[in-house]
């Protein structure tokens, strides 16, 4: 067989495998390309899933954080309502008429008193002092006892017990209040 055949043979043979081989190595490439975009897709979607988790977590942190200042002195706040509430009952104790040896005690505690209602205005609290005839408000009025009457609307505030007060925007203790029940059913003894 002569050098040229031998070539000839080979470079069929070469052909040939060249030939088969393409199309497994065309639809083996397809395949490792669609396995990697998907992959890809599969990468990015949790890429963005924990960047999305991340930001949410940064947000509730701040949140707290907010929270966590504004609402530290809660605890201490709710404490100091009662020297408050002390305060006011001196006060309201004390007859029209002051001697003159007391006049400069009662016109310390007086001031003491509005400094510490100042103090309490300048860390966000206010007192919910409600009027005679307001509407009851359950988010910051509690109900203590109820009082038959006719001059105003079942519901209504009849008489404060105690002030209320809030912190920021949340309740730190109710204002506690008398309501109005409505006049009381006449029994009719003539029958």
């Amino acid at each position: 067989m002569s050098e040229q055949d031998k070539n000839d043979i080979h470079d069929d043979a070469g052909e040939t495998d060249v030939h088969t081989d393409a199309p497994e190595a065309a639809s083996g490439a397809d395949d490792l390309l669609a396995k990697l975009q998907a992959e890809n897709a599969d990468l990015k979607d949790r890429l963005l899933r924990a960047v999305a988790e991340t930001e949410n977590v940064r947000r509730r942190a701040d949140k707290d954080k907010a929270d966590a200042s504004a609402y530290a002195v809660t605890a201490f706040a709710r404490d100091m309502l009662a020297v408050g509430d002390n305060l006011r009952r001196a006060m309201d104790t004390l007859p029209e008429a002051v001697d003159d040896a007391l006049k400069g005690f009662v016109d310390g505690v007086g001031m003491t008193e509005r400094e510490l209602l100042n103090i309490f205005e300048r860390h966000g609290i206010r007192k919910v002092d409600p009027a005679v005839g307001d509407k009851f408000d359950p988010n910051l009025h509690q109900a203590m006892f109820e009082v038959p009457t006719e001059d105003h609307a079942p519901g209504c505030v009849m008489q404060v017990v105690a002030a209320g007060y809030v912190i920021k925007d949340r309740l730190l203790r109710p204002a506690m209040v008398g309501v109005a029940k409505g006049a009381p059913q006449k029994v009719d003894t003539s029958a």
